[in-house]
């Protein structure tokens, strides 16, 4: 396979990008917390969420000339990223309708511990004393974010559970666009990113307790789509900020930043105090995030799979 076409030097311009997906995706973890309506089940937000990545798939196709990369590898690659994003995000919608968003963002931020230790093993990457530093309070903070500590029952541990495999998801999600970085369009990712969310429609759909009323309303339907196009919108920034910047820059920065606001908002609007405990654990995931958000660019050598 030739070598993938990179897009012309744009100074910061992945930095605008980049933090343009921070606030997008900052500003939806927040308001996703509003579709916890018994009336408009989690696997009814997860459809609408993949409904709303059609739009910026067909921009992105547009863009680049109704073309995309459809070697094996680049599907291959595609796939695997969308799948693992899809699934993470339908665990995602289940966590939020039983547990705090200002306790899950920030330990979904903490997914770069899995990219870090994925690509310390097997890209033979070395961190620096920051990213030690920021891994080894991740490892501190996780189970201080454990709600089932002073009572929280079977829920807390529920969405606990859900938070840590959405955190793996994403962490092995960004794994693998580092490695496809290399080899696939920025715009073809998104494209499979897209596919996958809609591969996973199906089951979502077959999923839904169709049982009780469903609110196809404001309040439902278009509720759900208008915060989830955050996410699409954000989605399609991040494409350009890969495509200006460096996959292991990029990815961190994203994954921590968004969840970082979110957590602030969440706070907010909840207008809530955690505990001792909790809170400490909350304040060394934010810290722990920042500081890999903080790692230092390196550059990722060529690997084949």
């Amino acid at each position: 396979m030739s070598a993938v076409a990179r897009a012309p030097a744009a100074g910061r311009a992945w930095l605008g990008f980049a933090l343009a997906t921070v606030a997008l995706w900052g500003v939806w973890g927040a308001l996703s917390g509003l579709t916890a309506n018994p009336a408009f089940p989690e696997t009814l937000v997860y459809c609408v969420w993949a409904a709303t990545m059609v739009p910026p798939a067909l921009f992105v196709l547009w863009r680049n000339g109704w073309s995309i990369d459809r070697s094996p590898r680049a599907i291959a690659y595609g796939l695997a990223i969308g799948l693992l994003g899809a699934g993470g995000q339908m665990l995602l919608f289940k966590a939020l309708a039983s547990g705090p968003a200002y306790f899950i963002f920030p330990i979904i931020s903490l997914s770069p511990v899995i990219t870090i230790a994925l690509s310390f093993t097997l890209l033979r990457e070395r961190t620096t004393r920051i990213g030690a530093v920021g891994v080894a309070l991740a490892l501190v903070a996780l189970p201080l974010l454990d709600l089932s500590w002073g009572g929280g029952g079977d829920e807390g541990l529920g969405w606990f559970v859900l938070s840590l495999l959405i955190m793996a998801a994403w962490g092995v999600q960004a794994y693998f666009m580092k490695r496809a970085n290399a080899v696939v369009r920025a715009e073809s990712i998104f494209f499979y990113m897209a596919v996958g969310a809609l591969l996973l429609l199906p089951v979502a759909w077959r999923m839904t307790d169709w049982t009780g009323p469903i609110e196809t309303g404001p309040s439902g339907v278009g509720l759900v789509a208008g915060i989830q196009v955050l996410n699409a919108i954000g989605a399609l920034c991040l494409v350009y900020a890969f495509r200006y910047g460096k996959a292991i820059v990029v990815a961190p920065l994203t994954n921590a930043g968004g969840p970082l606001i979110t957590a602030a908002l969440a706070l907010a609007l909840a207008g809530v105090v955690p505990g001792p405990l909790k809170l400490l654990g909350l304040v060394l995931a934010l810290v722990a995030s920042v500081l890999l958000a903080l790692e230092p660019e390196r550059d990722v050598p060529a690997h084949s799979p």
